[in-house]
């Protein structure tokens, strides 16, 4: 290959990397961050659901599942990736 034929790839190669910094890897970091996020969750926490229904964590079923207070004596099961945002966390026990 002659350095022609280098040239004309080179804006191609740069716009990749451009894409890569500019959109993939902030994309990689956030859906590590919600990973991290929706294992932490434990009882007490007040998250916030896709929908924008705001509930009290009342129990962790099991790997994939929540049980979430919407009001006084409402309980609803909910996936955990479904969880956007936790409003607030609750202290861990000491």
């Amino acid at each position: 290959m002659d350095t022609s034929a280098i040239a004309q790839f080179l804006p191609l190669i740069l716009i990749f990397v451009i894409m890569y910094f500019l959109l993939i890897r902030p994309q990689q970091k956030r859906a590590k961050a919600h990973t991290a996020m929706v294992e932490a969750l434990r009882r007490g926490d007040i998250v916030i659901t896709q929908g924008g229904v705001i509930g009290k964590v009342v129990k962790v079923r099991d790997d994939n599942e929540l049980e979430v207070e919407i009001a006084e004596n409402v309980k609803v099961r909910v996936v955990r990736n479904s969880i956007t945002s936790v409003a607030s966390k609750t202290e861990p026990a000491s």
